[in-house]
């Protein structure tokens, strides 16, 4: 019988505090208050408009958006380090509106205290790995990281309804 895989080291721990930015640079959403006193999952992908991001990620909690309600989840929210206004286009282009909540981290904050970075130069340097996490009241109950940073098999919307059973 082949043993259980261990939790990831950020299991139990706080969701690292942020400011990420909805739809336009005044968009300013701080994380722990976005996460105060709800189960929230959050998952962050390389790039917006990315084919694999595009056809697969994104698509996937959107289809999910409602079983993932049933299971007790009030949001689902994509980040990816691009800009605001990229974001909000995508979210509309890919059928998220009020589905899955599209936040920017323009600055890569997020991904550098989450320790999620990945210098991407073809993509326009500083980004995102792919991850997945259940956050209930602002801590993180479990975390899925893409073994190569940009894969697609454990952060995708499969992998965080698994935690949820």
């Amino acid at each position: 019988m082949a043993a259980a895989a261990a939790a990831h080291p950020l299991v139990g721990k706080r969701f690292p505090a942020a400011t990420l930015y909805e739809g336009t640079p005044g968009g300013a959403v701080a994380v722990g208050d976005l996460l105060a006193g709800k189960k929230v999952v959050v998952f962050g992908v390389p790039g917006a408009f990315t084919p694999g991001c595009t056809k697969t990620h994104l698509p996937g909690y959107v289809a999910a958006r409602e079983a993932l309600a049933a299971k007790g989840v009030a949001e689902v929210v994509c980040t990816s380090v691009n800009d605001p206004f990229v974001m909000a286009a995508w979210g509309t282009a890919s059928g998220a509106d009020g589905k899955v909540r599209m936040l920017a981290d323009p600055k890569a904050e997020l991904a550098r205290a989450l320790g999620v970075e990945i210098d991407m130069a073809v993509l326009g340097g500083l980004r995102s790995k792919r991850y997945s996490a259940l956050v209930e009241d602002g801590v993180i109950t479990a975390f899925n990281l893409e073994p190569d940073g940009t894969g697609l098999t454990c952060s995708l919307a499969p992998g965080i309804m698994a935690a949820l059973k």
